[in-house]
């Protein structure tokens, strides 16, 4: 198994881990997850062996064969599939060795006895298999490693990954370069992968369907959850809920001590007492709770000018090529407001209808009507690229409004979560989700009342991408989306449009209903029928009632739990409350204060006993509400 004992880990001399301890066993599927620049890749570098524990014991199976996915790959001569080949490094060297005709019978006999027990016959095929997984045609399997562009060369390198025959896969966000698709096909791989797998990822329903475990990352603390990140996210929060509330508790036990030991000190009859109390009160340890991040939200300025129509595109031809264009016969309408969703595999041209968009791409035929006030704002797929490393993000703002003042730079720069020092720096000392901040901040600077979001959440941690969304949403001019990120398509997106054999179609559906279809498990959607959609909008009122029905005891007893807590816990305040009486702490009245004292902790036991069985009985309804709404989703589809 992967064990950390006790491990403190460094780098820059900058503490990233404190003492933290963890097991992975064989076949274990493990999230690592936290914000960026906690130190998820230095503990990737510490497993691979490229940094030291600075303290403590990191310990790893030493037959354990490790895969990784190569961050750069130059530009070589051999193919796509000889380079996916290079992953499984034994059958390389075996195929090398049985090609070597000097050798003697005896050992080329046990090398073929070897090859065949890694079946290594069968390699080749997979490797093909995983470049079609990946969304290499038949024709490129053979083209030049050299051929591709960075992206489809990740995608090499990730294949590379997955041939390999590893007990231990590390993979650092490699759903970056890949579409929907090809998302949805790596997940059905690493479903069946039976080695150990430690995955960062911002992705947090890619998460829910490959881990079974999160390792988190916060405060240089490192926590093991067993459950995919919903689950994990779960227990966090209610773990932080609990230790607030036993905070709460303590301090207020503190307090109630402090008054005490400040009103009955200077009496002589009382002395005795009010040291007992200070004693207990120096022993009563503090709960330390640990410090959260600030909460993000981005706050976009709104469009100045909104027009009937924003832009339409009338039986437009696109592409670089007359003669083979890559979309045909567009007609779209955008109007304020829209949230749509672009849907399709690489290559299909979304990037080619969003470049037309934002005027950057004239039309090979057909006529495009944009409207006199129309303002895009365009964030491209290598928008950072247009980044001055070497200038600050002010000056980035400064020469798109050379009319600000640095103060009003500092301000703008503020509303998406750079600091006035944040601000001064160049942007090369940027991390890639600061660098994806500021594209996003100078994209939207210009007010625009179309925006044109071409995988905006590549370098983005999840904190990041929900601030994203809900900006979005609030956010009133019209938004064309394209993302591999499912959780943001369905929080974002009103309406899906969908590019299919180089036409641009409205999807009907929903973007699970468009999942099912690509992945040939479902058919093509019908139109949409008003009738059909009244039967249907019927069925699903008929079964939402159904499930409150079935969910109705569990919520009622949930209900009559928390006013049993709230009468408790008003009992258990009248009693504080009488205990502050001074004329309590008399010989006259002893006994009353034991009776209060007494009725005391028993109240405060009660009340924990029904906060234990109101946490259960909400963890049951939780769970029961998430299985009976699978099921209707399954129904409904």
């Amino acid at each position: 198994m992967l064990r950390c004992e006790h491990l403190y880990l460094r780098r820059a001399g900058r503490l990233l881990i404190e003492d933290a301890s963890f097991e992975l066993h064989p076949g274990q599927h493990c999230a690592l997850t936290g914000a960026n620049g906690t130190g998820k890749s230095s503990l990737f570098a510490l497993i691979r062996g490229k940094l030291e524990a600075d303290q403590g014991n990191f310990q790893l199976p030493k037959h354990w064969t490790i895969a990784h996915v190569a961050q750069e790959t130059p530009a070589l001569p051999h193919s796509a599939l000889e380079h996916v080949l290079q992953g499984d490094m034994e059958w390389t060297e075996l195929r090398r060795q049985l090609q070597d005709k000097q050798l003697p019978e005896q050992h080329i006999a046990g090398l073929h006895e070897r090859f065949e027990q890694i079946g290594g016959w069968q390699t080749e095929s997979r490797a093909a298999r995983l470049l079609h997984g990946l969304g290499f045609a038949d024709e490129d399997i053979h083209k030049p490693v050299r051929a591709f562009s960075g992206g489809w060369r990740m995608r090499l390198n990730l294949a590379q990954a997955l041939l390999c025959r590893s007990d231990l896969l590390l993979l650092d966000e490699p759903t970056n370069h890949l579409d929907m698709e090809t998302v949805l096909w790596l997940e059905q791989w690493l479903q069946r992968y039976s080695g150990t797998l430690l995955l960062i990822s911002h992705d947090r329903q890619f998460l829910d369907a490959v881990c079974d475990h999160v390792l988190h990352l916060e405060n240089r603390k490192l926590q093991l959850f067993r459950g995919n990140y919903s689950q994990s996210e779960h227990k966090r929060l209610e773990q932080r809920r609990l230790l607030q509330k036993q905070a709460e508790k303590v301090e207020s036990e503190r307090a109630h001590m402090a008054d005490f030991v400040r009103r009955f000190r200077a009496k002589a009859s009382k002395a005795k007492q009010a040291q007992s109390r200070l004693k207990a009160l120096e022993r009563l340890a503090p709960v330390w709770l640990e410090k959260t991040r600030q909460q993000l939200a981005f706050d976009f300025p709104q469009p100045e000018k909104q027009p009937a129509t924003l832009i339409k595109l009338d039986d437009v031809r696109l592409g670089w090529d007359e003669a083979h264009p890559v979309l045909q016969q567009v007609r779209l309408t955008l109007l304020p407001g829209q949230k749509l969703g672009l849907l399709g595999p690489n290559g299909a041209g979304k990037s080619t209808l969003m470049r037309t968009l934002a005027g950057e791409l004239q039309p090979l035929a057909g006529q495009c009507f944009p409207a006199k006030t129309l303002k895009v704002g365009y964030f491209a797929q290598h928008q950072m690229d247009r980044l001055e490393l070497n200038d600050s993000a002010r000056i980035h703002v400064q020469r798109q409004q050379p009319g600000w003042s640095e103060q009003q730079c500092w301000d703008y720069l503020g509303r998406f979560h750079f600091s006035k020092t944040q601000a001064e720096q160049p942007v090369a000392e940027f991390s890639g989700g600061e660098r994806a901040r500021l594209a996003l901040a100078l994209v939207i600077q210009q007010r625009p009342n179309l925006l044109l979001l071409d995988e905006p959440t590549n370098h983005l941690d999840m904190e990041t991408r929900e601030a994203l969304a809900l900006a979005l949403n609030e956010y009133t001019g019209a938004v064309l989306l394209i993302s591999h990120d499912r959780h943001l398509l369905q929080l974002c997106c009103d309406s899906f449009l969908h590019i299919n054999n180089g036409r641009v179609e409205d999807w009907p559906g929903t973007l699970e209903e468009w999942l099912q279809h690509v992945q040939g498990m479902a058919t093509p959607m019908p139109a949409k029928n008003v009738k059909n959609e009244r039967t249907a909008a019927r069925e699903r009122r008929k079964r939402a009632a159904e499930i409150r029905a079935q969910l109705q005891p569990i919520r009622n007893q949930c209900q009559q739990l928390e006013k049993t807590m709230a009468t408790l816990q008003a009992e258990l305040q009248a009693i504080e409350t009488r205990l502050l009486d001074e004329s309590l702490y008399t010989a006259e009245n002893r006994l009353q204060l034991q009776t209060l004292l007494q009725n005391q902790g028993q109240l405060r036991v009660k009340l924990q006993e029904k906060e234990d069985e109101w946490l259960e009985q909400t963890t049951v309804l939780e769970a029961r509400e998430k299985a009976l709404n699978e099921e209707q989703t399954f129904q409904d589809r």
